[in-house]
């Protein structure tokens, strides 16, 4: 036994470790390849080097045109083709059906999974139950990159729609006794963007809960073009028909409407920003394109898409440059920043005015819950705007 290291050496070894991690910036608990910090949902570790090295200073960052195509921590690899219908069929939708749906005009990708209600104290949740692999691509992007979603449903836990979470007052963490049968842990929750469904379990779970096999349709392709009454015709009487991108359709004919086009508008849009020589002083100038916009908010921006211009992409959903556009959107808000005769999505000096541009069109110059909805634009996530508007906060102390 002399070979083994006494228990009071253990436990100074123990100690120094811990006083190590204190002194480095708080607990950690490191849980295979994720890290847990207090209070935090789990994060992916970044590269050694980022980790190592110091967050330089705005005022001494010089923005390049060159593009930079460094992937930095990268993405989970899925690309969100969200569906554009949801139907639930009278019975289980045969294979030949599923074919018809496919070959419909349109139709790009088709899914069929299991769903049901169950019932919480008299309260019915509509839930589908779904393969968690096969289920990722169908959800909005934020959420498909959210692991603490999938996690949850390969445990066989519920992950709530955040409008159920709303309407039902339930509590993320909380078990719910199912009327009749299991007890279900809200382990997640999330915009699932699935109008009249509250909330997702795992395929097994489904089966578990006696979910009808089969009954659900999930339909992707362009927006607004799949034919409704060609879905009808296809599943057959008593089919249920959502178009879940109505509202998205109603809101950019709204949009479109209303805006005052020219011939200028296809062009790009001179700003005056120049070629500053830091991103402290590009942020600043951006930000006058937009009254009321604080500079703060696009460097923000800038931090968490790109580290200022040191990760650019392209993300796993196909964002590119310091602030992370995709390309359609560019193509409506990209502005020429430094007069070069082109907007160049990769180039700071276009990018960052681009941003401000796009902000100020969604009311971020209006300040409040408009600059919050207007940062909840450039990422549909609460949590996103959350983050902007804290490191926003920082920096305003920093360079006051």
């Amino acid at each position: 036994m002399s070979g083994l290291p006494s228990l009071r050496a253990v436990m100074l070894m123990v100690i120094a470790v811990l006083a190590v991690t204190v002194a480095a910036g708080g607990l950690v608990v490191i849980l295979g390849d994720d890290v847990l910090t207090s209070a935090q949902e789990p994060v992916r570790r970044q590269p050694r080097t980022q980790q190592t090295q110091p967050a330089p200073r705005l005022d001494q960052m010089v923005p390049t045109a060159a593009p930079v195509k460094d992937f930095g921590q990268g993405g989970p690899g899925i690309t969100s083709t969200p569906p554009r219908v949801l139907a639930i069929a009278a019975a289980t939708v045969p294979k030949r059906t599923r074919f018809t749906l496919g070959e419909l005009a349109h139709v790009q990708k088709v899914i069929v999974v299991d769903a049901g209600a169950v019932k919480v104290s008299g309260t019915a949740l509509n839930l589908l139950a779904v393969d968690p692999a096969d289920f990722r691509s169908w959800t909005p992007q934020p959420v498909a990159d959210q692991p603490a979603v999938w996690s949850a449903l390969a445990r066989g836990e519920l992950v709530a729609d955040a409008s159920a979470m709303r309407k039902f007052g339930m509590i993320l963490g909380a078990m719910y006794q199912v009327d009749g049968g299991p007890r279900l842990r809200v382990a997640a929750s999330a915009d699932l963007g699935l109008k009249g469904v509250d909330g997702l379990v795992s395929a097994d779970m489904g089966k578990a809960l006696g979910f009808a096999p089969g009954v659900a349709v999930l339909l992707h392709g362009k927006p607004g073009k799949i034919s409704e009454s060609s879905v009808r015709k296809a599943l057959g009487k008593g089919a249920q028909v959502v178009m879940l991108d109505a509202a998205e359709r109603a809101a950019k004919a709204q949009q479109k409407a209303g805006q005052r086009k020219s011939a200028q508008q296809d062009q790009p849009q001179p700003v005056s920003v120049g070629r500053p020589g830091s991103y402290l002083e590009l942020y600043k100038a951006s930000a006058t394109r937009c009254p009321g916009l604080s500079w703060t908010v696009l460097a923000a921006i800038g931090q968490v898409e790109s580290s200022h211009g040191r990760n650019n992409g392209p993300s796993s959903a196909g964002a590119l440059g310091p602030m992370q556009f995709m390309p359609a959107t560019w193509k409506h808000y990209g502005v020429d920043g430094d007069g070069d005769g082109k907007s160049d999505i990769w180039s700071p000096y276009d990018a960052v005015p681009g941003a401000a541009n796009y902000l100020c069109a969604n009311g971020a110059g209006k300040g409040g819950e408009k600059l919050r909805k207007a940062i909840w634009f450039y990422n549909h996530s609460w949590d996103y705007v959350n983050k902007v508007m804290g490191i926003a906060e920082a920096y305003a102390r920093t360079y006051a």
